[in-house]
């Protein structure tokens, strides 16, 4: 349930900074004058491309997934030179990996990184859609390319720490984790996730530490909260851990976690 909720954040957040990473390339500019036919096709199916990318983007931006597969589906039959034809191929992928279709979205990504093998946007969203199939070898070859290609950027490290901890690499987990936290000690995400790198090491007085600051910076944190009150409950502190679920059921908005704390305070 952990691992869903990563990942689904992960995903959400690749798609929103993907223009950070994203090609760009001249819009249409006025053509000549012309009567020659081919020049005349060419013409039609460039401003074809322009159109179709515009319709695909706005109903991206609604959230209208199936509106915008056509769109980028044309776009790719079309086939424009780069950086186009993989910035489709990465706009596809995005509305496939919000209407589930996560087979169709990796290989469009994968496409998208062969002509373009730079494009990190593409990497991170490589990564989450992996990591959500359960392909957890196929996401860190995905992470370890985006690092390799934004080695300074915060999500490239994230997004390794995630698929090495859930490959059981906890000790480039510790240290993608680490080093985001030492860059921003206030991304309590980060000090979450290397609470569990630190559970899975069974360092439980680490792993409390490091959800005490989460939750210092997000006391909302439903996640981390349970996360403590399991920590607490196998550190014997039953009574600490059942203020810790009380909480967690109070703050989460998931209600399949909202119920397990239920359960597990009701039980202490």
């Amino acid at each position: 349930m952990i691992a869903r909720a990563v990942v689904a954040s992960l995903l959400a957040l690749a798609a929103a900074t993907g223009s950070a990473w994203a090609q760009t390339y001249p819009g249409n500019a006025t053509a000549p004058r012309t009567t020659d036919p081919g020049a005349l096709a060419a013409r039609a199916r460039d401003r074809e491309i322009h159109e179709r990318f515009a319709r695909g983007v706005a109903a991206e931006e609604k959230g209208d997934w199936a509106a915008a597969v056509p769109e980028f589906a044309r776009v790719i039959v079309l086939d424009p030179p780069e950086p186009k034809g993989s910035t489709a191929r990465y706009d596809l992928a995005i509305a496939d990996a919000h209407l589930g279709r996560d087979d169709a979205a990796v290989t469009l990504l994968d496409e998208a990184l062969h002509r373009d093998p730079g494009f990190a946007a593409a990497a991170a969203t490589l990564v989450a859609v992996q990591l959500r199939r359960g392909n957890v070898s196929g996401a860190r070859t995905a992470a370890d390319r985006f690092v390799a290609i934004a080695p300074s950027a915060a999500m490239a490290h994230y997004s390794r720490g995630l698929a090495a901890l859930q490959g059981g690499d906890l000790t480039t987990a510790r240290g993608d984790f680490r080093a985001l936290l030492d860059a921003d000690p206030s991304y309590a995400v980060a000090h979450y996730d290397l609470a569990l790198v630190e559970l899975r090491d069974g360092h439980d007085d680490v792993a409390q530490f490091e959800l005490q600051r989460a939750l210092a910076l997000a006391p909302g944190y439903a996640r981390a909260r349970f996360a403590l009150g399991t920590v607490l409950l196998r550190g014997g502190r039953r009574a600490d851990a059942r203020v810790a679920f009380d909480r967690c059921a109070h703050d989460a908005e998931d209600p399949a976690l909202r119920a397990l704390a239920i359960d597990l305070r009701d039980k202490l």
